[in-house]
């Protein structure tokens, strides 16, 4: 069984469009604050097996401020955890910490724990952001300036203003994930009102570009809904697999710094 909340999780958190400035970057964060906390929920749907819960994920902000190298910094946990019968083919248990600048929201240190079936890998480097450089245990790799973690960049990506952004406008994205980085390509769909557990939202919506391979059966596999309004939380991520289709939805959410405008009574 294919990790889908793995690959669901990575995607729906990278893919959104940011830039990296060189020199020194600031940035006003009006949008998220210590303390929020989002629970999502896996599906996956397939002929053979119908609708089934795969698993879960979770993302907070942890509510004290951590320093790091003498730098005061935000502590982001993200989670992906397969559940249930899941677990008798393909086990998921990943954890990904992001410490990140509280001013100019790069990452400072990120660290990664991943179980996917027999697979395991531990991971912790730390990022010098001007000029761009990620320092693990195996390597020193020269990234851009400000260069983002796969968990610190979706919270980056969500202090931009989409209010002027068109049907067609595409963004390009660079971030750093596993000794590597990965350019990956976003194109904005336009706004959509979508249903949820949770009830009806205006969204935005997003198709980000992944490789092809294994798991996804096309380069834009994934559709990416985003609330269209201060907060910018992640409302759903679905996709089309090689067997069937997988969707995160968020079931719970705590602790925003705004509110929610873009939930429709």
């Amino acid at each position: 069984m294919l990790p889908i909340i793995s690959y669901l999780l990575f995607v729906t958190l990278t893919n959104i469009p940011f830039f990296s400035h060189a020199g020194e970057r600031n940035t006003e964060n009006e949008v998220f604050q210590k303390g929020e906390q989002f629970i999502f929920q896996a599906m996956y749907y397939s002929r053979l097996t119908g609708n089934v819960t795969a698993g879960d994920a979770s993302l907070e902000i942890k509510p004290e401020t951590v320093m790091v190298d003498g730098e005061p910094a935000m502590k982001i946990v993200g989670k992906a955890n397969t559940r249930g019968w899941f677990n008798m083919f393909f086990i998921v248990e990943n954890e990904y910490v992001s410490y990140f600048h509280e001013e100019h929201l790069a990452p400072v240190r990120f660290h990664k724990n991943v179980r996917e079936g027999r697979h395991r890998r531990n991971e912790d480097v730390r990022f010098r952001p001007d000029p761009g450089q990620v320092i693990s245990s195996d390597t020193i790799i020269e990234t851009p300036p400000y260069v983002q973690d796969i968990i610190s960049a979706y919270y980056y990506a969500r202090t931009f203003d989409m209010q002027s952004a068109r049907p067609g406008d595409s963004f390009e994205v660079t971030f750093y994930h596993s000794d590597e980085v990965y350019v990956s390509r976003i194109i904005f769909e336009g706004r959509e009102q979508i249903t949820t557990s949770l009830g009806t939202f205006n969204t935005l919506r997003f198709k980000p570009e992944v490789l092809e391979g294994k798991v996804f059966s096309q380069p834009y596999p994934m559709t990416l809904w985003v609330s269209d309004d201060e907060n910018k939380i992640p409302i759903r991520a679905e996709s089309g697999l090689v067997l069937g289709r997988a969707r995160l939805d968020l079931v719970q959410f705590g602790g925003l710094k705004n509110l929610i405008t873009s939930f429709v009574p």
